[in-house]
Formats: C-alpha cells, sequence, structure tokens
C-alpha cells in the first residue's frame, strides 16, 4: 500500500510577503500553500512538524551558468536563478533543468563591437549585434521564441561603443511590445541614467562608475530596479568602487528604490550559493531583514511557497544573532523532502 504524505505542515515561522510566525502550510499537489496560523488552529488530518522557518524559493537574479558549477545552486541554499547572458542555444537548455529553476536572457543585444564581445569568458554566440531597430526587433522575437524571460543590454562605455539614445529607446519599446522587460548592464560615466531615461526596468548592478546625483536616483528610483552585486567589488576586499556602489544603493533604497538580490556569479570568487558578503552588503545600505529576504524572493506569490522553498533550521530570523549567516544555512526543500526527514 502506497504511503501518502502529509496534508499539513506546520513551522516555527514562515515568510509570505512579510513574517507570519509560526504557520500551517497545506500540501497541494506537491505545493506548500498557506494555510492558516498555528494560533489558536485545531485542525485535523495527516500533520507533520517541520522545525525552523519556511520561505519561498530564494533567487539570485544575476548569474551566469555557463561560468559555474550549476549542480551546487540547490546545496548552496538557491531554488531559482537567473541567468543574465550566455549562448542561447545553450541557455535554453538549462530551464529544463529539475534541481533548480532557471530564467533566461539569451543573448547580450549589444552595439556592434560593444560588451562584452571582446571578452574572453563571454562564448561565440553569446553576443548579437543590433544596429538597427528592425536588427533589434528580429533579435527579440529570437529570444522570446526561445523562452527567455527577459531582454539583456549592454550599455558599457568603458569596454566600447553604446546604442544610440534614439536606438536605446527603440530596443526597449519593442521588448516592452512583446511583454518582455529589459534588463541592462550600464558601466561608465551617465550609462545608468540613460538606461533609466530609456525606460530599462531593471539595472544589472548597482552603479560603481560613479556617484549617481541625487537628482537621477530620485528619477531612477520611481522607473526601475537595481540588481545589487555589491560583493563583486572585491568579493570582500573592497575598495573605491565598492564604496560608491554601496554609497549609490543607499541612497537609492532609501528613496523607495526596488533592490532586488544578485551576485553576478560566475564573476571571480564568489560562492556558489547564498553569498553571505552580498546579506551584509544590503544590510549595509540600510535594508531590514524583511526588505532583505523580499529582494531574494521577487514575484513570489503571497499565499505559498511553492513546489520547492526555502527552509532555515534553528532560530527564527529575529533571533539570529548573525543574520547574513542565518540567511545562507538555508537549504532547497519540497514536500517530499519532507515526509522522507521528518515523518
Amino acid at each position: 500500500m502506497t504511503r501518502r504524505g502529509p496534508r499539513f505542515v506546520t513551522t516555527d515561522d514562515a515568510w509570505l510577503d512579510g513574517w507570519r510566525g509560526a504557520s500551517v502550510f497545506e500540501v497541494r499537489g506537491g505545493s506548500l500553500d498557506y494555510f492558516a496560523p498555528v494560533e489558536g488552529w485545531h485542525g485535523t488530518g495527516r500533520m507533520i512538524h517541520l522545525p525552523g522557518t519556511v520561505l519561498p524559493g530564494f533567487r539570485d537574479s544575476h548569474v551566469h551558468l555557463g561560468l559555474i558549477d550549476a549542480a551546487a545552486l540547490a546545496p548552496g541554499g538557491l531554488a531559482r536563478v537567473v541567468d543574465l547572458g550566455w549562448d542561447p542555444t545553450l541557455a535554453a537548455r538549462w530551464m529544463m533543468r529539475d534541481d533548480v529553476s532557471v530564467e533566461i536572457v539569451g543573448a547580450f543585444l549589444t552595439s556592434p563591437g560593444g560588451y562584452p564581445s571582446r571578452s574572453s569568458w563571454a562564448p561565440e554566440g553569446s553576443c548579437q549585434f543590433i544596429s538597427t531597430p528592425d536588427e533589434a526587433a528580429a533579435a527579440i522575437t529570437k529570444m522570446k521564441e526561445l523562452g527567455a524571460a527577459m531582454i539583456k543590454i549592454a550599455l558599457n562605455s568603458d569596454a566600447g561603443p553604446v546604442f544610440s539614445f534614439i536606438l536605446l529607446e527603440a530596443i526597449v519599446a519593442l521588448a516592452h511590445a512583446v511583454s518582455l522587460p529589459v534588463v541592462a548592464h550600464a558601466q561608465g560615466v551617465g550609462q545608468a541614467s540613460r538606461a533609466a531615461r530609456a525606460g530599462v526596468d531593471l539595472l544589472a548592478h548597482t552603479p560603481w562608475s560613479e556617484r549617481v546625483s541625487d537628482d537621477e536616483l530620485a528619477f531612477a528610483a520611481k522607473r526601475c530596479a537595481w540588481i545589487s552585486t555589491l560583493d563583486i567589488h572585491g568579493w570582500g576586499q573592497f575598495g573605491h568602487d565598492y564604496d560608491i556602489a554601496v554609497d549609490n544603493l543607499e541612497r537609492f533604497a532609501a528613496l523607495g528604490g526596488r533592490v532586488i538580490y544578485g551576485t553576478d556569479l560566475g564573476n571571480g570568487p564568489l560562492p556558489v550559493g547564498i553569498n553571505p558578503r552580498e546579506i551584509e552588503g544590503l544590510l549595509a545600505v540600510g535594508l531590514s531583514r524583511g526588505a532583505v529576504i523580499a529582494s531574494m524572493t521577487p514575484g513570489a506569490p503571497s499565499f505559498s511557497v511553492g513546489q520547492r522553498f526555502s527552509w532555515i533550521p534553528g532560530p527564527r530570523a529575529e533571533e539570529a544573532r548573525e543574520f547574513a549567516e542565518w540567511i545562507s544555512s538555508a537549504s532547497v526543500v519540497s514536500a517530499t523532502d519532507i515526509e522522507e526527514t521528518f515523518a
């Protein structure tokens, strides 16, 4: 006789668009859906207790899977990742992984000779040169057909030519016309502001080429989100670029700008999994613990942690002395894992 799994799971704490405290979840079709607070609940049915805190699957919104061992992501606490640029035919295969949920952008859309076409790490096929709106439309159509979740553009004036503003606006408009957001690598003086004015939805990095003015930050904060990537500036041995990025991100967040956790995983000696130094950077710019978790779970529904979710054993967040270490102790689990381990 096949053993039936638990119908209800109780936890010591939960985070679903905010702290829920001790919670009851219902197992539905392999998904863990929020049901009720534990306090005052007198339900019946197959039940199991999962000690610790349950959260939606943590996401790193800036990785390059071609440069890392992707098999280490889930053991490192990441349930979801966004690959921000690679050969699109190879990247499309990553979406079929069953250990981690992968979103892709496909190729970098860049100006002829632009970044990262001259970079040694960028494989053949990872860049698509765009000179006209027609070329942009064709490239966007191709990326969408391959399953891209957004379009990636390169605006790196430190490493080569960049789009004219007219073409930049056209690319953004074409992507939005087919319901694809646009993420930009903005590097070089003025590039982050150009991206915001053109309607780009996300910056792949917190700007570090310059101290962005307060007026430009106020404009950007209302129009686009920033992916953090603070730790790439020294990998723990921080200097001038890190200080500029932290200053920009602190003021951006204070103005209400949306901050998203991302590490540029594959760029140097970064841990394959949750990066505690990146977490510490987010805390340093003034994000609350809840805001840090929100930055790591963008787009998560407020009623479910899904089929593969994050679980942190031990004390609740408010009891943890070192929050970055607490977050970094996360595991990726499923309802099946719960039954096998705790039943």
